[in-house]
């Protein structure tokens, strides 16, 4: 993780944030947040595969650690948006 991939991921939260309590009015935004944690757990699950997780916790304890869960956490909100997506273009279906 570069300075830049942290400050990104700080820049995708504060994007999560604003629409918030206005989610239901931009469903193709949810859409968009759900397509961009499947790029980063894709990413991950990719790295998983291909790499040797043990190396990385050779190296640094805390490394180890992020590096084994953080795309988990990246496939649950994947799923949590893409739910509310399909929720919000299925409501507009029934008005």
């Amino acid at each position: 993780m570069s300075n830049f991939g942290i400050l990104m991921i700080f820049i995708w939260g504060l994007a999560y944030i604003s629409v918030s309590k206005k989610f239901h009015t931009v469903k193709w935004l949810v859409g968009i947040f759900a397509v961009e944690k499947f790029i980063y757990g894709y990413v991950w699950t990719n790295w998983i595969l291909n790499n040797n997780i043990s190396d990385v916790y050779d190296k640094d304890i805390k490394a180890g650690i992020f590096y084994s869960i953080y795309g988990i956490n990246d496939w649950v909100f994947f799923i949590f948006f893409l739910l509310v997506f399909v929720r919000l273009i299925k409501a507009k279906d029934d008005n």
